[in-house]
């Protein structure tokens, strides 16, 4: 009996819905967090006040996540069920227009039209909604829409990357609170942009530099702002 065949090459496209959601859901918690909590250390508020701003922005961002999210993944899904439905009502309507259609699909990605016939009929007989979405609706299974993996998947995120700005600046003294939350805000979001991109199979320096800059261009905007507000105040 012939041995399977094994491929070695791992594809990474399957990750994309939890691993976008993840990477945006830290990468929110940190960059918010330490936004927040920097902000206000700059209008020179108690370090009470602070890490207060910090744990109710970590709870309010996480739920926000998550809520956000599940709504939008919701959304997506929806469309999706609805494109089923009509590709469904289309196949009992119209089979033999359905075929030729399909069997269009593959001429047109270079399958000789009797190959094409054939492979669409075989298809077709064996499952012909699973055929159109896959090759008309290009909604292959594991790339559909699940709103509840996303929204675990960021609000636990989020509440991971906030954690760090918090712990932060609850540790610190008063005078080095706001570099260390700077530096550990910093290191935070160059971990989360390498591992991002190893896990999606991306450039590491560059989406690692994306992460660093924005975030930064993040805190320092959100700092400048408390200061100024404070000394207004």
């Amino acid at each position: 009996m012939p041995r399977a065949i094994r491929h070695p090459e791992g594809h990474l496209s399957h990750r994309a819905n939890w691993l976008r959601a993840a990477v945006l859901g830290a990468n929110d918690g940190i960059v918010s967090t330490a936004s927040l909590v920097l902000g206000v250390a700059a209008s020179g508020a108690s370090g009470s006040a602070i890490i207060t701003a910090g744990v109710a922005g970590l709870v309010a961002g996480a739920l926000s996540m998550a809520a956000g999210e599940f709504v939008s993944v919701s959304s997506q899904r929806d469309s999706e069920r609805a494109d089923l439905s009509l590709e469904e009502w289309e196949l009992r309507q119209n089979p033999s227009g359905e075929l030729r259609e399909l069997t269009t699909i593959y001429e047109g990605r270079g399958v000789p039209a009797e190959l094409a016939r054939q492979v669409a009929v075989a298809l077709t007989e064996r499952d012909a909604l699973a055929a159109h979405a896959r090759d008309e609706l290009g909604l292959e299974d594991m790339r559909r829409a699940r709103p509840l993996q996303a929204a675990w998947a960021s609000a636990l995120a989020f509440s991971a990357g906030a954690v760090l700005p918090v712990v932060a600046v609850a540790v610190m003294p008063a005078g080095a609170r706001v570099a260390v939350c700077v530096a550990v805000t910093v290191l935070a979001l160059a971990v989360l942009g390498a591992a991002g991109a190893r896990l999606g199979g991306a450039a590491v320096l560059r989406a690692t530099a994306r992460v660093v800059g924005w975030g930064g261009l993040a805190m320092a905007i959100t700092a400048s702002i408390g200061a100024l507000i404070g000394g207004a105040v």
